[in-house]
């Protein structure tokens, strides 16, 4: 009996050495296993373990694994509505990746309403594993970032309004996908589980693309066209949240609405002063003038990236150019104005993740 035991802790092993092999990983610690334990079956594990980096066939799966075809594209198949796993299909086939924890199987467990898992228990251990500081370091990386901050378009300045390229504008991104799907807020639906949730609508995650068709395949999200996506940027905007995106230039997969007490990305900036998003070609710039101190831009700040004295001081270290302060300014007395350093993201996918393994010395 304990040589049983023993094997199958070995492949729950196995499955956290895969997964933190990841560009962006997942360090092991017991609060990592705890949560492996929960989401999958001892033969989910196994075959999550035998995974290469690369998509994969699923011939290719068979033998690496060693389970016959049929029972094989079962387990694949219960993996991938888990979120465990992502199928996709090409010309006659279909290829498999095996989902990193971010984003990945963190966002496909909280991205819509379940019954089938230990939910409350599941976001217990995620929150404590997101406050762990080697967890907290691997998810920033170094240069390369996850994702990325988009300033609201409405205050970007005339005088550059011909310099902003696409990929800096919420609205063309969300064009350019044409539609996408929505879901459930992963970090606010985690919140409410333990009781911290709040106010924000929890149904604004959008998704764009291809990536939003195997959301919508997958039950994670239902499917929205271009108006209802547009309309959740301007409703979440009027509600002064951030908008951050997957930090490419070509096909972003996602563009999140963000809180500083749900989102994990933004509660690193305050926790651990890490950040795991790169900040918007933008930055605040105070009209003395017209400020009148009365402290709604530091009020609204989801980063307390600004401090009151008489009237506001900026700290542009940690500022992200979200634009919320200079929004809800009541005075009109905050801009937006170009930073000196332009960033220019990945082109894709596939490089942002290349930029991100090379700088972790993880190839």
């Amino acid at each position: 009996m304990g040589h049983i035991v023993n094997s199958k802790e070995e492949v729950y092993k196995l499955l956290a050495e895969r997964l933190n092999k990841n560009p962006v990983g997942a360090p092991i610690n017991e609060t990592l296993m705890e949560i492996l334990h929960k989401l999958y079956t001892t033969s989910e594990a196994m075959v999550g373990s035998k995974f290469p980096i690369y998509p994969v066939k699923l011939e290719q799966l068979v033998e690496l694994t060693g389970i016959e075809k049929e029972q094989l594209k079962s387990i694949l198949n219960n993996m991938a509505n888990k979120g465990l796993v992502i199928d996709i299909p090409r010309k006659n086939t279909f290829y498999y990746i095996l989902s990193p924890m971010v984003i990945g199987f963190f966002e496909y467990t909280f991205m819509r309403a379940r019954d089938d898992i230990e939910i409350k228990d599941l976001a217990k251990l995620f929150n404590k594993y997101f406050q762990d500081k080697d967890v907290v370091k691997e998810f920033s990386g170094k240069y390369t970032k996850l994702e990325r901050t988009l300033v609201y378009e409405s205050l970007i300045p005339v005088a550059v309004e011909t310099e902003v390229l696409p990929y800096e504008r919420a609205s063309e991104l969300i064009r350019k996908s044409g539609g996408g799907a929505i879901s459930l807020c992963a970090c606010r639906h985690k919140a409410s589980h333990l009781g911290k949730s709040c106010d924000a609508p929890l149904e604004v995650c959008t998704t764009l693309g291809n990536a939003a068709k195997w959301i919508v395949y997958r039950g994670l999200g239902r499917p929205a066209t271009v108006d209802e996506l547009l309309k959740i940027l301007d409703e979440t905007e009027k509600l002064g949240l951030v908008h951050t995106c997957d930090n490419v230039i070509n096909n972003p997969a996602f563009i999140c609405h963000c809180c500083g007490c749900c989102c994990v990305i933004l509660k690193s900036i305050n926790e651990f002063n890490s950040y795991a998003v790169h900040p918007s070609n933008f930055l605040p710039e105070i009209d003395k003038e017209n400020c009148v101190g009365c402290g709604t831009c530091a009020e609204k700040c989801h980063i307390n990236a600004i401090s009151m004295d008489e009237i506001p001081e900026i700290d542009e270290e940690r500022c992200i150019g979200c634009g919320v302060c200079a929004s809800v300014c009541p005075e009109n007395a905050i801009s937006m104005k170009r930073r000196k350093n332009i960033h220019i993201p990945p082109d894709n996918l596939q490089e942002k993740f290349l930029k991100i393994a090379k700088e972790k010395g993880k190839i």
